[in-house]
């Protein structure tokens, strides 16, 4: 795991602006190269020396960890703003489709991680994304576009489930939507 900063010691704004170079930086990186692009190429892409790489992530599968759970706070950021979204229905299908394309995108990220012994759950990972998936689907019950017995956890569960599934087999887009279809079709209330 990447290192913290000392409780009793803030961390420095270059620190911080330096942290966030390089994890957008790895995120570009990766997704260009795959996860086994050197951290050279990150610190080149971040405009910081390796040593400045490093000394935030001293090893490879601690920036691979740490590109994930920015991502994930990425994720739920999205949710968050979509809960303000007046239409319901489309908020909950935004998201879930969001959520597949990250996973989509990232894919040698999480095999990477995997191949190091690094266990990032989606599952887990997505549990916190719960106040908001409740939020939306709580608002697409209202509607009567959802099945009232439909928990925020089975959704959360059903789509980690496809997220890993688009993942490992490689999912094109029009596949991870198609599914996506199929999962909300299951959704809708029985007549």
């Amino acid at each position: 795991m990447a290192r913290e900063a000392a409780p009793d010691r803030p961390v420095r704004a270059d620190a911080r602006r330096n942290r966030a170079r390089i994890l957008e930086a790895a995120e570009a990186v990766f997704a260009e190269q795959g996860a086994s692009a050197s951290t050279e190429a990150v610190a080149a892409r971040a405009g910081v020396a390796i040593g400045t790489v490093f000394r935030h992530f001293p090893t490879k599968p601690d920036l691979l960890e740490s590109v994930v759970m920015n991502l994930l706070d990425r994720l739920i950021a999205e949710a968050d703003a979509m809960v303000d979204d007046p239409q319901a229905v489309t908020g909950l299908f935004e998201f879930s489709a969001l959520v597949m394309s990250i996973g989509a995108a990232n894919r040698e990220v999480f095999e990477r991680l995997a191949e190091t012994g690094v266990r990032v759950s989606v599952g887990d990972a997505l549990m916190r994304l719960r106040p908001a998936v409740e939020v939306l689907l709580d608002r697409a019950k209202g509607t009567g576009a959802v099945r009232e017995d439909l928990l925020p956890e089975e959704l959360i569960a059903l789509l980690g489930a496809l997220c890993q599934e688009a993942i490992a087999a490689d999912w094109s887009e029009a596949f991870r939507r198609r599914a996506l279809g199929v999962l909300f079709d299951g959704m809708r209330p029985v007549p």
